[in-house]
């Protein structure tokens, strides 16, 4: 039985048995990661609350090779996010960022770099006033350090250079396609602006892609391709979406104007 030890961030958890529970990792050394914590649920567990979701420690496990569960045996916090999971957008794009990762990658597929940057997604969620931008900035990162980049700078189909009008993200394609071609029935419309701006965030660091100005038109519709992108190369859209978009209908109902009230 083989003993490891890597810094992980828990993006998932859930009940297993009477007492346990199964929770998956996203670690430094081993990529994604599935283990045990026995009695993790029971209320003097020596687990406590490290196990809650985002939090970043430093994980022990064993590994007996004859499954694809380890053994959770400690799991100590380095920095447990409380600033993501006590504010409810902040949680939600925390949880469509966390999501995602597990969805596209593959288990014990080590990517250090993305690591890296699921870590730093979780920092700038914890200050940053345009949480959406940062699981924006997350999720076109994450998607060429995973392979899946889409190609922008010329048509898929017939290798015509961009720009080009109609022009549509074609997943399956791997890029972009233009009015000349046959798109598939999933294609996703873009803007020019879309286009450009997609360009640009390849080139930036971290720190200035967070920062990047954008009007508010453009930032909404950008949001909107990559979650496009997202949901189709995971072949569905994330559960995480769903409770968005309730969220956001929720807060335009308590911000409309009610009815004027009447004089007496």
């Amino acid at each position: 039985m083989a003993v490891h030890k890597t810094e992980a961030v828990v993006i998932g958890r859930r009940a297993l048995g009477e007492s346990d529970r199964l929770v998956e990792f996203y670690t430094r050394e081993f990529g994604k990661v599935r283990g045990v914590a026995k009695a993790a649920r029971r209320t003097r567990s020596r687990f406590g609350s490290s196990l809650e979701p985002f939090t970043l420690g430093a994980l022990i496990f064993f590994d007996t090779g004859r499954s694809e569960l380890v053994r959770v045996d400690h799991f100590d916090i380095l920095h447990p996010f409380v600033g993501v999971r006590e504010d409810l957008e902040r949680l939600g794009r925390a949880a469509w960022a966390t999501e995602c990762l597990g969805r596209l990658s593959a288990d014990r597929d080590p990517h250090p770099s993305l690591f890296r940057l699921l870590v730093r997604t979780l920092v700038a969620l914890e200050v940053s006033a345009r949480p959406a931008w940062v699981v924006t900035c997350f999720a076109t990162r994450a998607v060429d350090f995973l392979g899946h980049r889409p190609r922008i700078d010329r048509c898929t189909g017939c290798g015509r250079l961009y720009p080009f009008a109609h022009a549509v993200l074609d997943v399956v394609a791997g890029g972009l396609i233009c009015g000349r071609c046959e798109a598939g029935a999933d294609a996703i419309a873009l803007s020019g602006g879309v286009v450009g701006t997609l360009k640009r965030l390849r080139g930036l660091p971290w720190e200035d892609l967070l920062r990047l100005p954008l009007a508010q038109p453009l930032e909404s519709e950008l949001c909107s391709v990559v979650e496009g992108l997202i949901a189709r190369l995971a072949g569905q859209l994330p559960r995480s979406s769903r409770f968005l978009a309730q969220m956001g209908r929720s807060l335009a109902r308590v911000a409309e104007p009610g009815p004027p009230s009447r004089r007496r």
